[in-house]
């Protein structure tokens, strides 16, 4: 059962927060829970308590791997959302440079206040 006082869960369920990330937080909060039963797991065999199950080692390595490869095929598509702000920036910079400090300023007074509305 997941604990809900976690950070992880509260950020995924927090508003406003793009799917794409909200999976990212999920991906690494499961990572870091499949370590941490692996280093577990090494502690008690480190203390001779009991040997690690190797079904059970080769099933959350095998976890981690897939887990590890859906992060980074999220990350890949990151990149073209990197791109696409990259060219939000330059535009910005080109009208910024067309326009007398006024116009620009009235602008960007109006864009802030439709993100507002838009609750951006």
């Amino acid at each position: 059962m997941t604990d809900m006082t976690n950070a992880a869960p509260a950020a995924v369920n927090s508003p406003g927060v793009p799917e794409h990330q909200r999976r990212l937080i999920e991906l690494d909060d499961d990572i870091a829970k499949i370590r941490t039963q692996i280093a577990t797991a090494d502690l008690a065999r480190q203390r001779g308590a009991r040997p690690i199950d190797p079904d059970w080692f080769h099933r959350a390595r095998t976890a981690l791997r897939h887990l590890y490869r859906e992060r980074a095929e999220l990350m890949a598509q990151g990149t073209g959302r990197r791109r696409r702000e990259k060219l939000k920036d330059a535009l910005i910079g080109i009208l910024r440079e067309r326009h007398d400090p006024d116009t620009w300023d009235g602008i960007l007074a109006e864009a802030q206040a439709r993100s507002e509305r838009e609750g951006l």
